[in-house]
């Protein structure tokens, strides 16, 4: 019960004027039949949301490593009759996304609680189409704090620029419009990829 009243939290969030999921849609430009996967998903706001951009021929992988949230989603999914919407647990990738086929990998708000995070991603971009892109919304240090995570616990974006350079990516934009936040999109150095391994 807790998981689900902290999933619908996660969405209600999301869905705020204020972090312009609008926006942040127009900015990712995405098309129909495109296949994403949202890393974090959380209680599924963007999942659904980009399961209805990319249409019945697109599909849309809710990542998250807590099984009630994916059950969340699942049951969201469903009753808004997504049927392009797969929930995948971590770990578990490499059984359900196939390697060179999504054209986004989409992180918002989870990137500071990840370790490792260059040879995490320089591991996803095996997951990646060669026109893939990332895209990492994140907080900003010094922000407020009665929202989002505790001052300590933010990502500055040059750390997040340096971490994913090492990865094998290249910054294409850095939109700034979301108040407190970053949001970065990365296209990969198709040279670089590694072979997808089991352990995602």
């Amino acid at each position: 019960m807790l998981d689900r009243m902290q999933a619908r939290m996660f969405d209600w969030g999301a869905a705020r004027h204020s972090r312009h999921p609008d926006r942040v849609l127009a900015v990712l430009g995405l098309r129909t039949g495109d296949r994403i996967a949202d890393w974090g998903s959380g209680g599924g706001y963007y999942s659904l949301r980009f399961a209805r951009e990319v249409g019945p021929e697109g599909k849309v992988f809710a990542v998250d490593i807590n099984p009630a949230f994916l059950g969340f989603v699942r049951d969201r999914a469903k009753n808004a009759r997504l049927e392009n919407v797969e929930t995948v647990p971590v770990p578990g990738l490499a059984s359900r996304i196939p390697a060179s086929s999504l054209d986004l990998l989409f992180c918002r708000n989870v990137y500071h609680h990840l370790s490792d995070r260059t040879s995490l991603f320089r591991t996803l971009a095996g997951y990646l189409k060669p026109a893939g892109r990332v895209a990492i919304i994140d907080w900003l240090p010094g922000g407020s704090r009665f929202s989002g995570p505790p001052p300590d616990h933010r990502t500055a974006p040059d750390t997040i620029l340096a971490e994913l350079t090492a990865a094998g990516y290249f910054e294409l934009e850095c939109p700034d419009f979301l108040k407190g936040q970053s949001f970065l999109i990365f296209g990969w150095k198709k040279d670089q990829l590694p072979p997808a391994p089991e352990i995602y």
